[in-house]
């Protein structure tokens, strides 16, 4: 039974939400790799104009986020993640609808993301919102662990 959500607001990020996210994303998705997505570098997401970087906030709290990259033709889902106290309570996939409608203003309907091959958490996750997991990707993370390709077409339906 999920967990009921407290009350969170989905917007863009500020500079200030910048080393949250990486701190986030440090415990939450790089364990075991090493950590890339630094403050500095989601700083220069939030800055890049083909990029949004989304929070979900509960007041103060971070509770999740999204960095999505903007192509021609479609959006690559960068990097996703919800605190651990928040999972399964709606955040998350009210983060991803957020971003969904984002693309589709933009004039893009199809979303690509890639997941850790043994989260099978994260690819339920994507499969309840409709995503399909389109290929195996080798040595993806750092060479050491193989990721899922996973994508949704917004227009199909």
């Amino acid at each position: 039974m999920p967990r009921q959500a407290l009350n969170y607001q989905i917007r863009l990020a500020r500079a200030g939400d910048a080393r949250p996210i990486a701190e986030m994303s440090r415990d939450c998705i790089e364990q075991g790799l090493g950590w890339r997505w630094t403050e500095t570098r989601v700083l220069a997401c939030i800055r890049h104009p083909a990029v949004n970087v989304a929070v979900a906030r509960e007041g103060p709290a971070l509770a999740g986020f999204g960095i999505m990259e903007y192509g021609d033709d479609e959006a690559h889902l960068l990097l996703f993640a919800v605190h651990p106290q928040r999972r399964r309570t709606g955040v998350g996939a009210a983060l991803v609808r957020w971003l969904e409608a984002t693309a589709l203003t933009a004039g893009i309907g199809l979303i690509r993301l890639e997941a850790r091959v043994n989260n099978p958490e994260a690819r339920s996750f994507y499969r309840a919102l409709g995503y399909r997991e389109t290929r195996t990707i080798r040595g993806f993370y750092r060479g050491r662990e193989d990721a899922v390709s996973i994508a949704r077409d917004l227009w199909a339906g």
